[in-house]
């Protein structure tokens, strides 16, 4: 067998191995394929949505207001007579915006200041601490209403507040694990050796963190949407006419009794992200556990 013919093989090898993991896989986490397939879907929805939308979405059209659903307008027309499917496809483009946006803050900011903390220890720890526990003290709702009223409203201020109020609760935990890590040998090893403790943190320790920050987002994302709509539905997010979903719940709900699709579909439309996100973090959790093995 000449070694062209010998490399062909091992790829195909590698290639049928990769595949027969991939389905085994995907058969013990069944819940999680299946939500991450939803979860992309609505990814794909907020990243094309605005360009495939069957109608403008911010066109009112004559003698439409208040009509039900129907082979032309899906999900109907709200009361200026705008297409609520349209428009709830566009606005899926900020929601989640708005939730990336939340989680990537805590996240980020979480993850290093957590690093820090476990690793500088002392004073530093016990300040920072201590910062974290005044933090959490105020909700995240409140933090960007705090905001708003100092900035006026919009995403950015509603996304700052609540990214900041998630902060601490993600930085603690990553704090924990690095402590952890930080009495291993091998960091030990690394200080023996002479290496800076940027090296030691960002090199060897954050690696090691790594499965804790993809549960955390995981896990926080859905109540960062539900945080983003509920502030949409007080009009501290987007403003009109733009449309996200927690200002389109909140027109509806001014005309629920004899209008009920201008409320159902967006609310359909968040608690089936929301679900998604939470069988999907929960399963994640799971599968990233080395004691499930």
């Amino acid at each position: 067998m000449t070694s062209e013919a010998s490399v062909a093989l091992a790829r195909q090898s590698l290639t049928a191995a990769r595949s027969r993991g991939a389905l085994h896989f995907a058969r013990r986490h069944k819940l999680l394929v299946v939500s991450g397939s939803i979860i992309a879907a609505y990814v794909l929805a907020a990243v094309i949505g605005p360009y495939v939308t069957p109608h403008d979405p911010f066109e009112s059209h004559a003698g439409l207001n208040f009509h039900g659903p129907s082979s032309t307008y899906w999900f109907g027309n709200d009361k200026e007579g705008r297409d609520i499917f349209s428009r709830l496809l566009y606005g899926t483009r900020y929601t989640l915006i708005g939730g990336f946006s939340v989680v990537g803050i805590a996240a980020l900011g979480g993850f290093v200041y957590g690093l820090l903390t476990a690793y500088i220890g002392g004073w530093f720890d016990r300040i920072s601490m201590r910062v974290f526990d005044l933090v959490l003290s105020i909700p995240p709702l409140v933090l960007a209403i705090m905001l708003v009223a100092s900035f006026g409203p919009g995403l950015v201020p509603v996304v700052v507040g609540v990214g900041i109020g998630y902060l601490p609760a993600i930085a603690r935990i990553i704090r924990s694990e690095a402590l952890v890590q930080r009495s291993q040998q091998y960091v030990a090893a690394g200080r023996g050796l002479g290496y800076s403790a940027p090296r030691v943190v960002f090199r060897h320790i954050m690696p090691n963190c790594t499965s804790q920050i993809i549960v955390q987002v995981s896990m926080n994302l859905p109540y960062a949407i539900i945080d983003i709509a509920g502030l949409g539905f007080f009009g501290f997010g987007v403003q009109p006419p733009t449309p996200d979903w927690g200002s389109m719940l909140a027109e509806g709900q001014q005309d629920l009794l004899f209008a009920p699709w201008m409320v159902i579909f967006p609310g359909i439309a968040v608690t089936g992200l929301v679900l998604c996100w939470n069988i999907f973090g929960a399963r994640l959790r799971h599968a990233l556990d080395p004691t499930t093995y």
